[in-house]
């Protein structure tokens, strides 16, 4: 009698691939912020095109204006995120007992946090002007907060739910979800006029990296 074949779980990627990943983030958002705080113009009249035409669409369409303020300032503001790994932290520490890792959870949230205000104080760019504006910001435009704390609140929590072992379906869900999340919330910052294209992009790419240098720390710790 033939013993059915078992599926062996999927091999984590070799730290050699993790640590390229990491490495190649850390160039293209290197790059793209000495683009930024130079001005490079070709870079000044990308941004200077998209923003004019989504500023357009989003006075002349104010239903959809309004859904992404309700998107930017509720579902998906940055308190909202880090509210949401603050709980994933209490769920850690005292339902699972894993406090290391809710520890390791929220001290990745709380620097990227401050990496982000830290460049943006350094950098110090201006938001777009409008003289018919349909919304409001504050502090730098560079790099994007909403834009970057969706990407390394949501990337982490996928992440974690890979690790914990959970099953598939949750973990397409909670995939589909973080990149409708990260991809939606960029959409809704340039829309709004607060924040210029390449913004967005540096806070993905902010946010990446520091999904990926936490979990390289995650792995070093538990291999």
């Amino acid at each position: 009698m033939q013993t059915p074949p078992v599926d062996s779980p999927p091999s984590p990627p070799r730290p050699r691939t993790a640590r390229r990943v990491t490495s190649a983030l850390a160039v293209c958002s290197a790059l793209l912020l000495t683009l930024v705080a130079v001005e490079w113009r070709p870079l000044i009249s990308l941004d200077d095109d998209i923003a004019g035409t989504t500023h357009r669409w989003a006075v002349d369409e104010p239903g959809i204006t309004h859904a992404m303020r309700i998107l930017t300032d509720w579902v998906w503001d940055t308190w909202t995120m880090r509210l949401l790994c603050a709980a994933v932290v209490l769920w850690l520490w005292f339902r699972r007992g894993d406090r290391w890792t809710a520890v390791w959870l929220g001290t990745a949230c709380l620097l990227g946090s401050l990496l982000q205000q830290a460049l943006k104080a350094a950098v110090d760019r201006a938001r777009p002007v409008w003289p018919d504006p349909v919304d409001s910001a504050h502090y730098a435009a560079f790099p994007s907060g909403h834009a970057m704390t969706a990407t390394f609140v949501c990337g982490l929590l996928v992440w974690l739910l890979h690790h914990q072992g959970a099953a598939r379906s949750p973990r397409l869900t909670a995939l589909a979800v973080a990149v409708v999340s990260v991809a939606g919330v960029g959409v809704t910052r340039v829309w709004l006029g607060v924040h210029w294209a390449t913004d967005v992009v540096g806070g993905w790419l902010l946010g990446a990296l520091v999904v990926a240098v936490a979990v390289l720390i995650h792995r070093r710790r538990h291999p």
